[in-house]
């Protein structure tokens, strides 16, 4: 599985999922600065799920059209010691997550 991390989430969660889940970041893919629908349909053709924070993402786009999974975090702030207690959830609803499908997670 393919999962890309959204600009404003730190790399540094990269090695807080579990095994054979690759992860990588939009700065690392170099695409920071794209718009959501670009960045979105891009994701799609190379990754599996798409985890951000921005919950505005299901109400802007067309998620059944892109086809990639999403995982919108909830917590307080985007530093790690907010975001990493939730990375046990997430690599749960990885393994079930489908294409198009949004699940949120939060503590």
């Amino acid at each position: 599985m393919r999962v890309l991390l959204d600009e404003n989430l730190p790399h540094t969660l990269r090695q807080l999922f579990e095994n054979p889940i690759e992860v990588i970041t939009v700065s690392y893919r170099d695409w920071t600065g794209k718009e959501n629908g670009e960045l979105l349909r891009l994701a799609a053709n190379e990754f599996d799920a798409f985890i951000t924070m921005d919950g505005s993402i299901p109400y802007q786009q067309n998620l059944e059209s892109i086809q990639i999974g999403i995982i919108l975090l909830k917590a307080d702030s985007n530093r790690d010691e907010d975001l990493a207690p939730l990375i046990p959830q997430v690599n749960s609803i990885l393994k079930t997550l489908k294409k198009g499908e949004v699940v949120n997670v939060s503590i």
